[in-house]
């Protein structure tokens, strides 16, 4: 059955934030989705509404201040703005839009969040599931985001953020930026992962150009009830490269929470 997906503008933070929401069963954990450093609602495509289909729970997604249609960002970011996001904004959302212990779905920058706010905050948190997470910053991430910067400048990139970025530009050098920041090198969430008291279930490209899969040993090392999974030819989004099967884990990981 396709459930069709409810739109709502919520203002969290003094920010006005993007969110949709596909009803499912309400006995049924929550599932919320945490973009990466370049998504929002919009890029997160069909997974949303399969995975409500599949799980049978209600999905909501959200675009963070500065992506998709929330409030373009104006500001310049600092090294800790993933920790506002998960120890003040996401709890704060989750009370707007009334829900109750969900299960955290977090990709990048957006898995990190979700461990931030699981260490911040464990009471609020049924389940992570953290896909492709950094706890730390390598040096095959900033290689990566460095490229990521020339591609923008040099090929049809921007045109492609324009359609899920109300200013893409803003969206893009926003992320980029604070990345690039020699400041930002020093960044480190390991010790959230020692306060999660939720199951955990950590999912990685083989092929991921973003980061390693030490990001997901120092995560298990820390969290006692995590599961990995490495998933064959995908990259840096697993989800998009090899749906089926991360779907697939995903609902069953739900399953059992």
């Amino acid at each position: 059955m396709t459930r069709e997906p409810v739109a709502r503008e919520v203002v969290v933070d003094g920010k006005r934030l993007e969110t949709v929401r596909w009803d499912g069963d309400p006995a049924r954990p929550v599932i919320v989705m945490l973009h990466e450093g370049l998504g929002s609602v919009s890029l997160w495509r069909d997974v949303p509404q399969r995975l409500c289909e599949r799980t049978g729970g209600t999905v909501v997604a959200y675009s963070r201040y500065g992506y998709g249609r929330s409030d373009v960002l104006r500001e310049k970011r600092e090294p800790d703005y993933m920790h506002r996001e998960g120890e003040v904004v996401l709890p704060a959302l989750l009370a707007e839009l009334g829900i109750e212990r969900p299960v955290l779905f977090g990709h990048s920058d957006g898995a990190s969040i979700a461990l931030i706010c699981a260490g911040a905050h464990p009471e609020i948190v049924r389940a992570l599931v953290l896909e492709a997470p950094h706890v730390f910053v390598e040096d095959v991430s900033v290689r990566s985001i460095a490229e990521a910067k020339t591609a923008y400048a040099t090929t049809g990139l921007p045109k492609k953020l324009a359609r899920h970025h109300a200013d893409p530009d803003a969206s893009f050098y926003g992320w980029n930026d604070i990345w690039l920041d020699p400041r930002f090198r020093d960044w480190n969430i390991e010790a959230y992962a020692d306060r999660v008291r939720c199951p955990v279930l950590l999912i990685q490209g083989d092929a991921d150009e973003y980061g390693t899969t030490a990001q997901l040993d120092a995560i298990a090392a820390r969290a006692p009830q995590s599961e990995t999974v490495l998933v064959p030819g995908a990259g840096h989004s697993p989800h998009r490269d090899a749906p089926d099967a991360v779907l697939e884990r995903v609902a069953s990981f739900v399953e059992r929470v």
